[in-house]
């Protein structure tokens, strides 16, 4: 149905121990958009997005892509979900001991038993598009910079065509410049590919430049989502604390004192 949801997390929890960290969470994501999850540290942005790729599984609740639960599927179901997925990771996560264009190609050829001569056209033209050379295909991940492994992560990640691109942190570590050129970089990509985008980040600048819509995770629990122009204005005290870095407010740090 044209009106399913791309992505939808109805009640989810999740415990590690007597530690919630989910705590029913609520999220819509629909065809098309670029969703940016934004929140501090802890409070449960990884997980989130890490028990929707079946990384972990829930406590509890429903987790749906295109309408089909996604919780407790076999193995070969879940391999034919993973196929509409790719995933830039916060810290590009290359192989060391692979060249460039075979970090790119690496689900093309394990997974989908493509001819590496095939995978490797597909990889250098990827790798075109977020402005790398065919040249960089064959250097090794060490000898890139950190702004050059993002865009490898990047060129990985869309190497498959995904139906819906996961962003972890994309811009953390890098300089506003090169944080602003992957930013870009991912409006672009995501545009070219009509893919799905849901990105987790706390990082203002990114979020502003890449979501069309925005929610805010707090303590385990989506606390507001809304469209990105509105979350300046949108009356939350925890998302405009949050938003324009105020030590004052609901939010409290806890900060051990000596």
């Amino acid at each position: 149905m044209a009106d399913t949801p791309k992505i939808e997390l109805t009640d989810v929890h999740k415990s590690f121990g007597p530690k919630t960290v989910l705590d029913g969470v609520n999220l819509s994501v629909e065809q098309g958009h670029s969703m940016v999850v934004i929140g501090g540290s802890g409070t449960g942005k990884s997980v989130m997005l890490k028990c929707i790729l079946g990384l972990l599984h829930p406590t509890s609740g429903s987790i749906k892509v295109d309408g089909q639960e996604v919780t407790g599927l076999s193995e070969r179901d879940r391999e034919q979900v993973l196929k509409k997925f790719g995933m830039l990771f916060q810290s590009a996560a290359l192989f060391d001991s692979l060249k460039v264009w075979e970090n790119v190609a690496f689900a093309l050829i394990q997974g989908e038993h493509m001819a590496r001569r095939k995978a490797r056209d597909v990889a250098i033209a990827k790798l075109a598009k977020v402005g790398l050379s065919e040249d960089v295909g064959e250097l090794n991940p060490a000898e890139l910079s950190g702004g050059m492994q993002k865009r490898v992560g990047l060129a990985r990640a869309i190497a498959h065509d995904p139906e819906i691109v996961f962003f972890d942190e994309p811009t953390t570590g890098l300089d506003p410049i090169m944080a602003d050129v992957i930013n870009q970089l991912i409006v672009d990509t995501v545009r070219d590919l009509g893919a799905t985008a849901l990105s987790i980040t706390h990082d203002m600048a990114s979020a502003r430049k890449i979501a069309d819509h925005m929610s805010m995770i707090y303590r385990g629990k989506i606390i507001w989502t809304g469209e990105a122009r509105e979350v300046d204005t949108c009356g939350n005290p925890y998302v405009d604390q949050f938003v324009n870095g105020r030590a004052e407010g609901p939010i409290q740090m806890e900060v051990l004192k000596a």
